[in-house]
């Protein structure tokens, strides 16, 4: 529980520092469907999502493996021949498999229609804020390989190291979306320049995830085809998806995508935005022309729309706001 007050505390930091500014609940480009999609999404998560899976891992565990229950915890290892170490291999699989593991899950989820479906609403909000953590379709999380292995670890014995992990790690990404920008002051710090290089090539910062965050690819900042790092930015530099300029977006969201309502966004597929079929062949040019004109223009060649961001069947309007 002490840990849950943290993660509380944190996020209540970053909240309130947001709203002293006058950002928490007062953007100027947000809409009606922005506060169900973050209210929802985020009590799903943490009082069904969460605990499901964790539970359903360990007993699939139990079921599979019952004789490795507790193997790795601290006191088990202590007695072999790992002996103290044991602390920094549970951080090591963690690290692997629930930060790494949830690298790839969202690279993936930017590379395939159906996954992008489940991960649109985290993007569908015009603004970075530390409301937006959580968005996402209620599958995404619970078809998240990471947290199935975090469940399994949890099993294994990691519990009060996954406790520590979870602070430091949702820390990271509160800091990285949220509105206040902590690394502008190691940008504008001669003198911490060396760190700044550091940090941003070690954890996601404001300045790396508000890019992948951004609306335009050819802005110059824009990366939405990279900086998918949560915890760890350093995967990003690893597997070549990085893309670090300290400079921060002007616009965020996505475009050529057809309109979803907040329904659509946390439960998609088990419910779509009625369209009407009549507009579909005229959405579907529209966002087919800016993705030849896009694709051309762009830097790095890659647009919302030229692999995910697909007109589906009956779609009656795009969103104009997108």
């Amino acid at each position: 529980m002490n840990y849950q007050i943290a993660i509380i505390g944190i996020f209540l930091i970053f909240a309130l520092l947001e709203a002293k500014q006058g950002k928490l609940f007062k953007k100027s480009a947000e809409v009606s469907d922005d506060g169900k999609v973050e209210l929802i999404g985020t009590l799903v998560l943490f009082v069904i999502t969460q605990p499901l899976v964790l539970f359903s891992a360990g007993a699939l565990m139990l079921l599979i493996v019952p004789q490795y229950q507790g193997a790795l915890n601290q006191g088990a290892l202590n007695q072999g021949a790992l002996g103290d170490s044991s602390i920094f291999l549970h951080i090591a699989l963690l690290l692997i498999f629930d930060d790494m593991m949830q690298y790839w899950w969202h690279r993936l989820s930017h590379s395939t229609r159906f996954l992008y479906n489940l991960h649109r609403a985290h993007h569908n909000g015009k603004y970075m804020s530390v409301r937006i953590i959580y968005r996402n379709n209620v599958f995404y999380y619970l078809l998240m390989p990471s947290l199935w292995f975090s469940g399994a670890l949890i099993y294994l014995g990691l519990g009060w190291t996954y406790a520590f992990y979870l602070v430091v790690k949702l820390s990271v990404i509160t800091g990285a979306h949220a509105e206040w920008k902590w690394d502008r002051f190691l940008y504008q710090t001669p003198m911490l320049n060396k760190l700044a290089w550091i940090v941003e090539r070690t954890i996601s910062t404001p300045s790396t995830h508000s890019a992948h965050h951004g609306l335009k690819a050819d802005d110059g900042i824009t990366n939405y085809k990279g900086n998918y790092g949560n915890l760890l930015f350093f995967w990003d530099v690893l597997f070549g998806t990085a893309k670090i300029t300290r400079k921060y977006p002007a616009q965020y969201g996505i475009e050529g995508m057809f309109y979803a309502n907040w329904v659509e966004q946390l439960v998609w597929p088990l419910y779509k935005t009625p369209r009407k079929p009549k507009m579909v062949a005229q959405a579907t040019n529209e966002a087919a022309k800016k993705s030849v004109i896009d694709t051309a223009s762009s830097p790095n060649n890659s647009t919302h729309t030229d692999e995910v961001l697909m007109p589906e069947s009956g779609v009656n309007k795009t969103d104009a706001t997108i």
